[in-house]
Parts: structure tokens; C-alpha cells; sequence
């Protein structure tokens, strides 16, 4: 069997647009390759794919990577510099896919059960995402004694993640004119107070594991005014808070409140708009333990939010490995090293080969 080249294989796959909801010629292409593998029982649900080994194992792997991109920024063609790749989802994540489908094609006699999991729409607001498609089909497709999602991590475990959640608070005032502002009540001036709160919070770091995590509490987004002439009676500000994974959604969100609840009338309304959880890092998983210490691999905690969440509320340990680097993604400079693609694909493919 030929050798797979998963860094040519990323090019290949850059090559094929995949925005998000425009997945379809890039499942079509993975669904292809997927199929012809005797090994392997790959199922589709709308643009998701799920190929999984049936050995009778005691132990089940789940490879897990999203083939959707964000719109393109003067990107979207593969473009090859020696040892670099530049282009559209190079990054985030069509170096995981492609470590994946590497993978996936060559190991033809895992030393555990596999599933790989290509799911849609991961790069768009969690309601679309295609986990959630794979689910309501057959929840027991995504059961696994440890889920490892290819997010680009520079070749590190990232472990678990942090929780996010978003609110909005509402500051009511007064309306008057501004040439007698003394008889209203400016909304946009009392944000002062809740502004300065937020720059004064004091960072929680707890560590977890070994991994210091860091929350997090922003203020992101500022509305209000009604004309050039009135003092304005509302005032609307969003704020996104990140959360460890030792404290809960509620723990977390009545924090937030304990801190802005004095600096807040009876008409003022702060609202929970969205949240999703944290994830532990589960680094006493054998199968990630045994990775970790078999390559010395850095060990770190995610501080953003990724889908290991999705598996840690469905108590499937999870993490994130991935080539490439987070920092790029999204960027016109995104880009991957042919270094780093191969050593993720060659500690997997070892963790594969041995099941340690």
C-alpha cells in the first residue's frame, strides 16, 4: 500500500470550495474515497460522514473534523511555498481532515475500533451543526471511549475547553432634551459604571489537570441614542463571558449577576442570550495519557470553545489535536507546514497501530 501524503492530500482538499451550507462537492469528494475502503461502513446523513470499523474491540477511538470553512479572503486556492501550504481552511481544518482521511485509508487493521466523523456546518451558529444532524439520526454513531477533534492545536493537546455565554443588559433612563439634561436620565452614561466593572474583574485561573485555564468577561458590543438633540433613555450592552470548565453554566452566570446586580435598577433587564458548556480536559483517559507520554507531547488547556464540549455532555472524553495554527485560522495568512502535518498524522497513526 502507497504511503499517504496527507500535506498534498490538504492541498487537494483546500481546492474544493466548502463554506459553510456549500459543503456538498467536498462530502461528494470524502463520501468517494470514503466508500472504497472494505474496512470501513461509512454512513451519510445530509453532509455529514460517518465511517466506523466493527472488530468487536474493546475500546472505540473517534477521529472527529469539520470540512466546512468560513467565506474566503483573496484565499481560496491552494498555494504550495516549499515545506508550506497556504489557503482557505488550511489551518482550521483541512489539515485534520486530511491527517483523517490519511488515516483512515492506510490503518487497515486498527489495534482499537474507529469512527471517523466528518461533520457540517461546525464554522456557523451550534444549531446547525452537523453533530447535532448525526444525533437525532443514531446518537450511538458518535459513542467512543475518547473523541479526538482535529482543531488545529500546533501539533499540541488542547485540553477540554472553556464554556462561553452571552448576555445582554438593558440600562434604562430618561428621555429629555440636551439643552436641559438635568431632567432626564442619560442611559449611555450610567454604562460607565457597568464598563468600569468589567475592566476592573479579576480573571479566575483555576487549574484543572495540570492545565491553567482563564476566564474571561468582556464587553463586546454598545447600542444606544435616539438623536442628536435627546438624552437617551436606553442603553444596551452584550457581554460574552468564557467559563472554566470547574464551575457550571448556572454557577457561572449567577456570578456575572452578583457582579452587576448593585450597579442595576428595578428596570433594568439582564438577560442569558446563549451559552455553551465547558468541557473537563480528560487527560486520565488511558488512550490520551498513553499518547501524551508516549510523544512527550505539551499538554495546555483550550481557552476558546470547541465541540469537545459537544462529547464531554455526552461523557465521551474528549480533546482537541490538530496541525496548524489557531492564530491563522480565519485570517488571509492562514497557512500549515508539511512538519506539522506529518507528525500529528504519525502520532496517530501509532496510537491507531498500537492502541496505546
Amino acid at each position: 500500500m502507497t504511503e499517504p501524503n496527507p500535506f498534498e492530500l490538504t492541498a487537494t482538499l483546500i481546492d474544493i470550495p466548502s463554506v459553510s451550507f456549500e459543503e456538498e462537492a467536498i462530502v461528494d469528494y470524502l463520501h468517494a474515497r470514503l466508500k472504497a475502503i472494505p474496512w470501513l461502513e461509512t454512513s451519510r446523513v445530509g453532509n455529514n460522514l460517518i465511517s466506523r470499523t466493527d472488530m468487536q474491540k474493546d475500546v472505540r477511538l473517534l477521529l472527529g473534523g469539520h470540512p466546512d470553512t468560513v467565506p474566503p479572503n483573496e484565499n481560496s486556492i491552494a498555494r504550495i511555498e516549499g515545506d508550506t501550504l497556504w489557503g482557505l481552511g488550511a489551518a482550521d481544518m483541512k489539515g485534520g481532515i486530511a491527517v483523517m482521511l490519511s488515516l483512515a485509508e492506510f490503518v487497515a487493521e486498527p489495534a482499537l475500533d474507529m469512527t471517523y466523523v466528518f461533520y457540517a456546518r461546525e464554522e456557523v451558529a451550534a444549531e446547525h451543526n452537523g453533530l447535532k444532524e448525526i444525533e437525532l439520526f443514531n446518537p450511538e454513531l458518535l459513542q467512543a471511549d475518547l473523541a479526538l477533534l482535529g482543531e488545529p492545536t500546533s501539533g499540541t493537546v488542547e485540553a477540554g475547553c472553556q464554556g462561553t455565554m452571552r448576555f445582554t443588559l438593558e440600562l434604562k433612563g430618561e428621555r429629555a432634551h440636551t439643552a436641559r439634561p438635568w431632567m432626564g436620565l442619560n442611559a449611555v452614561h450610567r454604562l460607565g459604571e457597568v464598563l468600569q466593572a468589567l475592566d476592573s474583574y479579576e480573571e479566575r485561573k483555576p487549574v484543572i489537570e495540570g492545565c491553567e485555564y482563564r476566564e474571561a468577561l468582556q464587553a463586546v458590543r454598545v447600542e444606544g441614542g435616539i438623536a442628536g438633540n435627546v438624552v437617551p433613555d436606553s442603553a444596551t450592552l452584550t457581554i460574552n463571558h468564557r467559563v472554566a470548565p470547574d464551575r457550571t453554566l448556572e454557577e457561572a452566570a449567577d456570578s456575572v449577576r452578583s457582579l452587576l446586580t448593585p450597579l442595576l435598577s428595578s428596570e433594568d433587564v439582564l438577560t442569558l442570550v446563549d451559552s455553551a458548556p465547558p468541557a473537563k480536559p480528560g487527560l486520565s483517559n488511558p488512550l490520551l495519557a498513553s499518547m501524551v507520554g508516549r510523544h512527550d507531547l505539551q499538554v495546555q488547556a483550550k481557552l476558546g470553545w470547541t465541540d469537545v464540549a459537544f462529547f464531554d455532555q455526552r461523557d465521551v472524553p474528549a480533546a482537541n489535536f490538530g496541525p496548524g495554527d489557531a492564530t491563522l485560522a480565519h485570517t488571509r495568512e492562514e497557512r500549515v507546514t508539511k512538519p506539522a502535518i506529518d507528525s500529528c498524522y504519525l502520532v496517530l497513526r501509532n496510537l491507531l497501530e498500537t492502541g496505546l
